[in-house]
C-alpha cells in the first residue's frame, strides 16, 4: 500500500488512510454500533480498507495527472456516501439503501427536515479531501507520485484479497450466516463496512428485480397453507356488529404510545385521547412494523396485512403490483373508499399505489385551501386538514371508507407559539423537546373533529380507528427519553416504544383496554371482520385483534418480536414482564415463526404473487 523513499508516502497510499482512518472515526462517533468485545472492535477498525484498496488501486494503472484527478473524484464521492448515511442516521437510526436513493421524488418536500439534520459544521466529514486537494497542489516533498509496475499492482491486489477474506472469515465467526440474515443493517455495517454493505445491498437490489420476472405463483401454495393453518375464526359476538357503518381510519404521524396518560411539566399531553380511549377499545400493546418506508409502510401493513420490506419502501419499488388490499375488498362490498392527505399526490409514490390499492378516491392537496397561514413544518396544519375535510366526506357516496393521514407532529416537530398548548420538555435533544407540543396540538385537532363528525351527524354512524404510524424519537434520542421515562432506554426497552396507541371507537360500545400482543398488520382483518367481511381465504398474515384464540405474537421489521411473556431483539431473549436477559430458549420457538412470515411476505412482494391468486382460488375451487 505504501511506498517510501525515505519519509516518503505515495498519492494513493495517502487518500487510502485518511479515509480509513476517516472512516473509523465516523463509525465511533456518528453511529451507534454496539461493540461487545475486541474482536467486533477489529473487524470495525479494519473494515473499509479492502474497499478502499481496490478503489484507490485502479489508479495505479493510470498516468499522473489522472491519477491525481481520479483520486481526488474518488475520495470525494465515498465522502458523500459515508455522509449521506449519517445525515439519514441522524433521524431514522439505520442506514441507506438503493431503493430508498430511488425515492428522488420525495426530496422536495424534505426542506426543514433535511436542514434540521445537517449543520455547517458538517464539513469536517470532508476534511480528507480538502487536506489531499491541498497537499495535491502544494506537492511537498514526502508526496511521492510515480508509476507502477505490473508486480506491484499484483501485490497490492493479492493484499487487498487477502484483507478482504480475512474480513469476511472474521465477520462469519462472530455472525455465522451473516450475509443471509440481512433484516439488521447495523450488523452488516459492523462486520463488512459501510462501502462493501452498500455493494451487498446492490447485489440484493438486482436479485430482488429478478425475482418477479421467474416467479410462476408456485409459491404461493407453501404461503396459502401457511396462512390457512394460522388462520383464527372471529369473535361471533363482535363479527359484523358495524356491518354498514362508516369507517374513519386516521393514522397519527410519529405518536407513540409513551405520550398516552402521560404529562410533561406537568400538563397532559393527550387529553381528548385519554378520554376518547374510555370509550372505545384501547389497544396498549400494539406496534408499529414499518421499515424505511415509514407512513407509506403503515398504510402498506394496515390495507394489505403485508409486511413492508426490509430495504426501501414498497410504495417506491413495487408500486404496479397486484394488490388484494382492504379499499379493493369494500368497494366489492358496496363501499366507497378514499384517503386524504393534504400533501402532494406523487409524494411516497401515493397517486400510483392507491390505485393498485382500489382507492376511488384521493383527496390530496388541491382538494384543500393552503396558505401561508394554515401551514407549518410540512404542509396544512391538522386542525384546518380536519376542518376542510368534513366537506368531503359528507359529499362521499355511503358508507364510505376514509383514510386519513396527518402531517403536523412530524419531524423537526416544527409549531407556530399560538399553537403550543404545552410547553416545550426541557432536555439535552431539541428533537424530544418540540416532540411534545406538535402531539398536544394533534390531540386538540382530533378533539375538534371528532365535535364535528357528530355536528355533521356523521359520528353515530362510522366506526372511528385512530393508530400511531410509526416512531416519532428514534434510538439517537434515547439519553434524553432515558431522562423522560426515568430509566435507561436499553435494547428491550427501545422495542417497548416501538408501541404506538391504537384506539377503535365503535357507536354504542362501552370502553375497554385490551392488552393483546399485537401489530398494524392486524387491522386488515380485524376492519374486515367488524364490517361482517369474512377474511379466511385471503393472503393475510394479520390476526382479528378480536379473535378468541389468537397468538399474542409481532414481529417487527426489522426480525424483533414480542410474545405475551418475552421480547427478542438484537439476538437477544428478554422476560417481557421484568426486562431482564434470559435464555434464548424460551424464544427458540417463535423465531422460526417470524423468519417464515418475514421471508413469506417478502416473496408475494419481490414476486409480484398476488397477480397469481384469482387462479390459485379458482383451481383450490375445482378440486
Amino acid at each position: 500500500m505504501r511506498k517510501f523513499k525515505g519519509s516518503q508516502v505515495s498519492v494513493p497510499a495517502l487518500a487510502i488512510l485518511l479515509l480509513w482512518v476517516k472512516t473509523y472515526i465516523v463509525y465511533k462517533t456518528s453511529f451507534e454500533i454496539n461493540i461487545e468485545n475486541w474482536k467486533q472492535e477489529f473487524i470495525l477498525f479494519m473494515n473499509p480498507l479492502s474497499f478502499l484498496m481496490f478503489v484507490m488501486g485502479i489508479s495505479f494503472f493510470l498516468k499522473e495527472k489522472n491519477r491525481n484527478r481520479y483520486i481526488l473524484i474518488s475520495s470525494f464521492l465515498i465522502s458523500v456516501v459515508l455522509f449521506a448515511n449519517v445525515v439519514f442516521y441522524r433521524f431514522f437510526n439505520d442506514f441507506l439503501t438503493v431503493p430508498v436513493l430511488f425515492q428522488t421524488s420525495n426530496m422536495a418536500d424534505l426542506g426543514s427536515s433535511a436542514g434540521e439534520l445537517m449543520h455547517l459544521v458538517d464539513l469536517v466529514y470532508f476534511a480528507d479531501f480538502f487536506i489531499l486537494l491541498a497537499l495535491l497542489k502544494i506537492k511537498p516533498k514526502f508526496i511521492v507520485n510515480r508509476d507502477y509496475g505490473k508486480v506491484e499492482r499484483r501485490v497490492f491486489y493479492l493484499i487487498a484479497i487477502a484483507i478482504s477474506f480475512l474480513n469476511l472469515g472474521l465477520a462469519e465467526s462472530e455472525r455465522p450466516q451473516l450475509l443471509t440474515r440481512t433484516f439488521d443493517r447495523e450488523m452488516l455495517v459492523k462486520n463488512i463496512g459501510t462501502y462493501n454493505y452498500h455493494l451487498y445491498d446492490i447485489f440484493l437490489q438486482s436479485k430482488s428485480s429478478a425475482q418477479r420476472a421467474l416467479a410462476d405463483g408456485s409459491e404461493l401454495v407453501d404461503i396459502e397453507n401457511y396462512i390457512r393453518a394460522n388462520y383464527k375464526h372471529p369473535n361471533d359476538e363482535l363479527f359484523g356488529i358495524a356491518k354498514g357503518k362508516n369507517v374513519i381510519l386516521i393514522s397519527m404521524e410519529s405518536t407513540q404510545s409513551f405520550v398516552i396518560n402521560n404529562t410533561v411539566n406537568g400538563e397532559e399531553i393527550t387529553p381528548f385521547l385519554n378520554e376518547f380511549i374510555k370509550e372505545s377499545y384501547y389497544f396498549n400493546n400494539f406496534y408499529h412494523q414499518t421499515g424505511q418506508g415509514k407512513t407509506s409502510d403503515s398504510e402498506f401493513l394496515v390495507d394489505n396485512s403485508l409486511y413492508p420490506l426490509g430495504r426501501g419502501a414498497v410504495f417506491f419499488t413495487h408500486s404496479r403490483n397486484e394488490f388484494r388490499a382492504t379499499p379493493e375488498i369494500l368497494k366489492e362490498n358496496g363501499y366507497f373508499t378514499a384517503t386524504l392527505h393534504a400533501n402532494n399526490k406523487s409524494f411516497w409514490n401515493r397517486d400510483i399505489m392507491y390505485q393498485s390499492f382500489g382507492y376511488d378516491r384521493f383527496y390530496d392537496i388541491n382538494d384543500f385551501e393552503v396558505t401561508e397561514e394554515n401551514s407549518v413544518g410540512w404542509g396544512l396544519k391538522d386542525a384546518d386538514f380536519f376542518q376542510q375535510s368534513i366537506r368531503h366526506l359528507k359529499e362521499m357516496p355511503k358508507p364510505f371508507y376514509a383514510k386519513y393521514i396527518t402531517l403536523t407532529n412530524h419531524f423537526p416537530f416544527d409549531l407556530d407559539e399560538e399553537d403550543k398548548l404545552v410547553q416545550p420538555y426541557t432536555s439535552n435533544s431539541k428533537t424530544l423537546n418540540n416532540y411534545f407540543p406538535t402531539v398536544r396540538y394533534q390531540d386538540e385537532a382530533l378533539k375538534q373533529f371528532i365535535q364535528s363528525l357528530k355536528d355533521e351527524g356523521i359520528y353515530d354512524d362510522s366506526i372511528i380507528i385512530l393508530y400511531g404510524d410509526h416512531y416519532g424519537i428514534s434510538e439517537n434520542h434515547n439519553r434524553a427519553m432515558s431522562e423522560f421515562l426515568g430509566e435507561e432506554v436499553t435494547p428491550f426497552v427501545s422495542t417497548q416504544l416501538q408501541r404506538v396507541p391504537l384506539i377503535i371507537h365503535i357507536p354504542g360500545h362501552k370502553g375497554k383496554t385490551i392488552s393483546t400482543v399485537s401489530g398494524q398488520i392486524d387491522l386488515k382483518p380485524t376492519i374486515l371482520h367488524l364490517l361482517g367481511i369474512d377474511t379466511k381465504g385471503n393472503i393475510d398474515f394479520g390476526t382479528d385483534l378480536f379473535a378468541d384464540d389468537r397468538l399474542e405474537f409481532t414481529v417487527l421489521r426489522d426480525g424483533s418480536f414480542i410474545t405475551k411473556d418475552y421480547v427478542y431483539t438484537r439476538d437477544t431473549c428478554y422476560r417481557k414482564d421484568t426486562g431482564e436477559i434470559t435464555e434464548e430458549r424460551y424464544c427458540e420457538q417463535y423465531l422460526e415463526k417470524a423468519k417464515y412470515e418475514l421471508e413469506y411476505s417478502d416473496k408475494i412482494v419481490y414476486g409480484d404473487l398476488l397477480r397469481f391468486y384469482e387462479n390459485l382460488r379458482k383451481k383450490g375451487n375445482n378440486e
